[in-house]
């Protein structure tokens, strides 16, 4: 995957358009969809894995992934959000009329095209599943265009799983072969408990054909990434997003370097040919 290529061409990344909240889903007791509409109309285009930089007036600005539709076509943007600190608390609890600052898109995208008539391994972890429910929701778009489409989601509880109503959908719908787990158990429970890498290694996969999408907390990627690599699926059909601290969005403060790499740029999205040397190095 080109990360040239990926690249945003469009936006100047300094300019901060004001949107309001229209919508407010929210997913676990910290997490939050929040849908934005532009005050003023703007042409809006993004690709899946793309992230803007939000802004709370008066508290401050913090990197978010994407997690609409990319094939929809429209001005709205989703933002899944969990509330860790005061930036993101704060976007957490703006409330429906109240105004968001946007800046982006930025950053690679998964490339989802690249993988059109092969099959999809989707895993997110997590918060990990927000960046990658623009992957499912654009492979469902263009159903026709792939062969198999397998989703993997991990939480640490029942309570902690995102995108509840989607993960229903994908289920019932026969469009996706869906596994759930989660870490822990809770009454009620009686899915899969172990790690998003357990259902995994039990797949049956076409190494030649598979592209995998992985997010979520790196000792995850890094485990389910070496499981790929043991079924014959090359590095450069594993897709990893590496988070870092994305402070200005645009390659300018250095925040986001990963040895070669600044992630606002040359990520978040890169193939785990190009992220395995880097994640093996303690000191990055």
């Amino acid at each position: 995957m080109s990360v040239a290529m990926q690249a945003n061409p469009t936006s100047d990344g300094d300019t901060m358009l004001p949107y309001r909240v229209v919508g407010r889903t929210p997913q676990t007791h910290d997490t939050v969809t929040l849908i934005l509409e532009p005050v003023r109309r703007v042409a809006q285009q993004f690709r899946a894995g793309q992230f803007m930089m939000l802004y709370s007036f008066g508290v401050g600005e913090i990197a978010i992934s994407i997690s609409g539709n990319p094939a929809a076509h429209d001005d709205i943007l989703e933002h899944t959000i969990r509330a860790v600190g005061a930036v993101s608390g704060a976007l957490h609890d703006t409330e429906i009329g109240g105004l968001v600052g946007v800046r982006g898109p930025f950053g690679t995208g998964w490339d989802l095209e690249s993988a059109v008539a092969g099959d999809l391994v989707i895993v997110g972890g997590g918060v990990g599943l927000a960046p990658l429910r623009s992957v499912v929701l654009g492979a469902l778009a263009a159903r026709d265009d792939y062969r198999r489409i397998v989703v993997v989601t991990g939480a640490r509880t029942p309570a902690d799983i995102l995108f509840r109503h989607d993960q229903k959908r994908w289920r019932t719908t026969g469009s996706i072969e869906l596994h759930q787990t989660v870490d822990h158990s809770a009454p009620g429970w009686s899915g899969r408990i172990g790690f998003v890498t357990e259902p995994l290694a039990h797949l049956n996969l076409d190494p030649g054909r598979t592209t995998a999408f992985l997010c979520g907390p790196e000792p995850m990627m890094r485990f389910c990434a070496q499981t790929l690599l043991r079924k014959g699926i090359p590095g450069t059909g594993i897709r990893v997003s590496l988070e870092r601290n994305m402070q200005c969005g645009v390659a300018r403060c250095g925040h986001c370097q990963l040895g070669p790499l600044l992630l606002c740029r040359d990520g978040p999205i890169t193939d785990y040919a190009v992220a395995e040397p880097l994640l093996a190095v303690r000191e990055l």
